[in-house]
């Protein structure tokens, strides 16, 4: 897969951001709420996110090289993870920003005409945000995915301060317009958090999730019935690619040719059954005790 699709995606995203940042500062001007003010702030983070996101498929898309020989996808990764920590912040920049609010509650202004600018603003992030979780899902980026959560958490955070606005409006309780922003900043902080465990794990090199590996397994029992059995199986994902490494055992009285025969055949079912799925396997021959060792 080239970058150039995904890019392309990322580039959705900034667009988006720029378009809801005028929107959503529009909306607190002529509203005064903080709650608009944090959802414009949020935005901003967007904006940023997407920026990285634009630089991480690049570089993520690079060939692998001398000095990188399994090649560049990691690189996903810390997108995510940074993408993950600017939603935490964000989160946090808003509860700092609602609680003076808290404590010296002030009337809000042009309600009306200040919502209907917000619920623009949150329909193009809800458009672009499907848009971007199922290019996520499609092409298996963890960064469009984490772009795609971020603009949904930025369409929910939208939702919950147009209702605490309009609440406001209603009932003159003007403190319930930096209360629903500090509980939809909780909200935030957590989807923060989700994606930088995320992140770490794939940076730590985690095996593939179980369903992945029941389809690799599947494919090399299938393989008995040949002659051969495996052992050592070992899965890790970095980015859109997965790599596999295992053991093959079969008969030694087997020529190279045969034993050459069966792998190919072995590690193109794995390639079928899991896409983007660079495997490297071992031949061992079954009689030897040495064969068993996981080293």
């Amino acid at each position: 897969m080239s970058s150039a699709p995904l890019t392309r995606f990322a580039w959705l995203s900034v667009a988006a951001a720029l378009v809801t940042i005028a929107l959503k500062s529009a909306a607190y001007l002529l509203t005064q709420s903080v709650g608009l003010l944090s959802d414009a702030l949020e935005s901003v983070v967007n904006l940023v996110a997407a920026l990285v996101a634009v630089v991480a498929l690049r570089y993520a898309a690079a060939p692998p090289d001398d000095d990188h020989e399994y090649g560049h996808e990691k690189a996903e990764y810390f997108a995510s993870g940074l993408e993950g920590g600017l939603i935490f912040f964000a989160g946090l920049a808003i509860i700092v920003s609602a609680m003076p609010r808290l404590l010296h509650p002030r009337p809000l202004e042009h309600v009306g005409l200040g919502l209907a600018v917000s619920t623009g603003a949150s329909l193009v992030n809800l458009v672009v945000a499907r848009v971007m979780l199922r290019a996520g899902k499609e092409h298996d980026s963890i960064t469009l995915e984490a772009d795609g959560h971020h603009l949904m958490t930025d369409v929910w955070t939208s939702v919950g301060v147009i209702v605490g606005v309009g609440l406001v409006a209603l009932t003159r309780i003007e403190r319930l317009d930096p209360l629903i922003a500090i509980g939809v900043a909780t909200h935030i902080l957590f989807t923060g958090v989700g994606l930088v465990r995320r992140s770490m794990s794939g940076l730590l090199d985690a095996s593939l999730p179980p369903p992945e590996r029941k389809l690799i397994i599947d494919v090399l029992e299938r393989y008995r019935s040949e002659g051969a059995s495996w052992h050592a199986l070992r899965t890790r994902r970095a980015g859109r690619r997965a790599f596999v490494d295992v053991h093959v055992l079969v008969p030694g009285a087997w020529t190279v040719q045969q034993g050459h025969d069966l792998l190919e055949k072995l590690e193109n079912d794995v390639r079928l059954a899991v896409p983007a799925v660079t495997i490297t396997t071992h031949l061992e021959p079954v009689e030897d005790e040495a064969s068993f060792r996981d080293g």
